[in-house]
């Protein structure tokens, strides 16, 4: 019965002062929803990631040439290295049997022109079965073929991003552009795939056949990545190993004891490289988002403060009447409480709709996340009591006579 009259008081003087009550209110609301709409926004970015990993293809192992550390988030290869080749790719396919397909890559940023038109983006050199493992297939027209690939036609298929550049809504098939000044017909224009994990366009680029790319347009002999698909899933790590052993057996580094020079990556690897970005942005950022916590905290407790300094008079009258040291000390502890339970919830409101807001009017992905609410409610208890507890104590240590005298 003690605390519901309590209670009652509290809300009741809280009432009386609405603007200061909502002004304390709103450091809670700001600080909850925030902490609320910043983590869904960590967590929509990391499915996005993962998205993006898993539509890399399936069962994926990429080998790049030489040697590639993450730095913020994204690969750069170190060094110059010359000997990923085309044979090593078909020694891959037919002596490792944990794989089922591979396809060479060599890629380069080129000017490519159409009549008075002309842009920059990536040349990338490849097999038939680069569709396969990387999940990129026609919107219209075809992929050129392994017997195309291997008589080094002439042939272009056109990402979304290039195709619009270069031909805006009109139909490219069978039209002829020129990388380098060499003449390619486009046979075909690949489903948009968007961006990759690394932020890069995927639909910037032109893929033409391997053969054709390192004899005519780029001059090279060697590679720059390799792609392997593993049978299924529980063959990668298999075909890891396989794949190692076979590439430092054909680069003579097992006689000489060097180290790799080249690198292996499997969707795993990749995944955990970026869930450790992603999990360390949604940490800042909803650290950030939990100091407006705190801020709305420090404005508790001016209010409190005040609130006490206001009513000396009623304090010293109730004591006076009976009420001892402990009445006191609940009743502001209770008023502070009533303050951040109620802040809580109206953040919490506030940052559900603001998170599913983003979601549906902007670009950005928000994905709630329950456990966060509850740790930002329970938050903003806790900074409730800890702010609360010192103007709370003051008062209940001070003399009724003294008390009754202020005005």
């Amino acid at each position: 019965m003690k605390i519901y009259r309590n209670i009652k008081i509290s809300r009741r003087a809280l009432l009386a002062h609405k603007m200061r009550t909502a002004l304390a209110l709103l450091g809670i609301i700001i600080g909850v929803a925030a902490v609320i709409i910043m983590v869904a926004i960590g967590r929509g970015a990391q499915k996005e990631v993962l998205s993006k990993i898993e539509n890399m293809g399936s069962n994926l192992i990429v080998v790049n040439a030489g040697q590639v550390r993450i730095f913020a988030g994204r690969k750069r290869q170190i060094g110059n290295v010359i000997t990923l080749t085309l044979r090593d790719v078909r020694a891959i396919r037919m002596q490792c049997p944990s794989v089922r397909l591979t396809a060479p890559v060599q890629s380069k940023k080129l000017q490519v022109k159409y009549g008075n038109l002309n842009t920059k983006t990536l040349v990338v050199g490849t097999t038939p079965d680069f569709q396969m493992i990387r999940n990129f297939h026609t919107a219209r027209g075809d992929f050129f073929t392994d017997e195309e690939n291997r008589a080094s036609l002439r042939l272009a298929v056109l990402g979304q991003t290039v195709k619009k550049n270069l031909f805006g809504n009109d139909d490219p098939i069978g039209e002829t552009i020129r990388i380098r000044k060499i003449p390619f017909i486009v046979i075909g224009v690949m489903q948009a795939k968007g961006v990759d994990i690394n932020g890069v366009d995927q639909d910037d680029q032109i893929i033409i056949p391997i053969n054709t790319a390192l004899r005519r347009v780029f001059n090279l002999t060697y590679l720059n990545t390799i792609y392997v698909q593993a049978k299924d899933s529980q063959s990668i790590n298999a075909a890891i190993a396989e794949v190692r052993a076979l590439l430092r057996e054909r680069h003579h580094l097992i006689r000489h004891n060097k180290p790799d020079d080249f690198t292996i990556q499997n969707q795993a690897d990749i995944l955990k490289t970026q869930e450790e970005a992603t999990n360390t942005f949604t940490m800042l950022i909803g650290s950030i988002a939990a100091i407006s916590l705190l801020v709305g905290g420090i404005g508790i407790l001016a209010i409190m403060l005040m609130v006490i300094r206001e009513r000396t008079n009623e304090i010293g009258l109730r004591m006076a009447v009976g009420a001892c040291r402990k009445d006191i000390l609940m009743q502001f502890l209770l008023e502070s409480l009533m303050l951040s339970i109620g802040g809580g919830l109206l953040g919490i409101i506030l940052g559900v709709s603001g998170s599913l807001t983003i979601g549906l009017f902007t670009s950005w992905s928000a994905s709630l996340s329950i456990p966060s609410i509850v740790l930002a409610f329970a938050f903003s208890l806790l900074v409730g009591l800890f702010f609360g507890v010192y103007p709370a104590h003051r008062a209940s240590l001070l003399d009724p006579i003294e008390a009754l005298r202020s005005e």
